[in-house]
């Protein structure tokens, strides 16, 4: 496995975060999310995003305003924002745009490329040898915002940190695909919110990647 930092990959700065939330979801897919994880690194394409728009998207957490638990959401573009969701699971944020304006994309699936097996195991599973892996469909690792998060380790203790800056949570350059292999739809799982936000197209996906939360 990797360790460290990998040479000649550009690393994504914060002027990458500080645009319109829609620009930047559709900009992410296909860039390498990096955790550094004792050392070594835990990877993958980003092949699905979610955005989530200020205080008049009704599916967006800072539609109320701030409180303790959104306060990274009105952060500096580039934070990360992690939340813990039903008790169960965590999810991580990119913020975007202006600090104060409440706006972030949702990372909600990768296809693993680094450090499958120390995946593998903070998934639940042995993470000894390939065969196991193979019998299990590609989204079982990292294809679902929980499962992402579970995969790379990520938690309450990365919310906040600054995405362009710190030392364990990062986001590489990668091989964005063509534009015509990215597709749009509704967000998932947002039933609570208005119907003109449950139908905007605000879900962003690499089409033909297998790992995807939820088919097209």
């Amino acid at each position: 496995m990797t360790t460290g930092f990998r040479p000649g990959e550009r690393r994504l700065g914060r002027d990458f975060f500080a645009r319109p939330t829609l620009q930047v979801a559709r900009d992410l897919v296909g860039r390498r999310l990096v955790r550094i994880r004792r050392g070594r690194r835990l990877a993958g394409r980003i092949v699905e995003v979610e955005a989530y728009i200020g205080a008049s998207d009704s599916a967006c957490h800072g539609r109320s305003g701030i409180t303790a638990r959104n306060r990274a959401l009105f952060g500096s573009p580039g934070r990360a924002y992690v939340y813990f969701s039903y008790g169960l699971h965590h999810l991580l944020n990119c913020v975007t745009e202006e600090e104060g304006f409440p706006a972030a994309v949702l990372l909600r699936a990768l296809e693993p490329e680094e450090g499958l097996k120390t995946m593998t195991r903070l998934r639940g599973g042995t993470g000894k040898g390939r065969g196991r892996q193979r019998e299990r469909p590609p989204s079982w690792l990292a294809g679902g915002p929980a499962r992402l998060c579970q995969a790379l380790d990520i938690d309450l203790r990365l919310n906040g940190v600054d995405l362009a800056l710190h030392d364990g949570l990062l986001l590489e350059e990668g091989e964005p695909p063509a534009q015509r292999a990215i597709t749009a739809t509704p967000r998932i799982g947002i039933d609570y919110a208005e119907a003109r936000d449950r139908l905007a197209p605000w879900r962003f996906v690499a089409k033909a990647s297998p790992c995807l939360s939820q088919r097209l």
